[in-house]
């Protein structure tokens, strides 16, 4: 499940984010949204704990929709620390995006451990 991300919730949430997160913004009536979700949620499956994916509708978070400028839907922006590190917009399909995702996922699962989650690192801790 993605969770869903408004202006309210959007410091919190992406900007204020321990781990990189995937902003999806999207709308309800765009069929590319629809198309992309499994691929979305196959990507965040595959990361774990590594990437946090949301989703924004752009529709109801205009100010969201202007701040990251948005020219079309939809529109992927991964954010570390407050900062953009990816921008994805105007792919043509599925696998325009898959190998962008893939992309995203090898520069992250080589971090280091420091975007593990607390659990993990108690874990490693108590095994060592």
């Amino acid at each position: 499940m993605v969770l869903s991300v408004s202006e309210r919730t959007f410091t919190q949430e992406v900007l204020e984010s321990p781990i990189p997160v995937l902003v999806n913004f999207e709308a309800p009536w765009c069929g590319l949204c629809r198309i992309i979700h499994p691929l979305l949620l196959q990507f965040q499956a595959q990361c774990g704990e590594q990437i946090k994916l949301v989703g924004i509708n752009a529709d109801e978070n205009f100010k969201l929709s202007n701040t990251y400028r948005l020219k079309s839907l939809p529109t992927l922006i991964l954010i570390e620390n407050g900062m953009i590190r990816h921008r994805l917009e105007g792919f043509r399909g599925r696998d325009d995006l898959r190998l962008a995702l893939e992309e995203i996922k090898l520069s992250y699962s080589h971090r280091s451990p420091a975007y593990n989650s607390s659990k993990t690192a108690d874990l490693e801790y108590h095994l060592a």
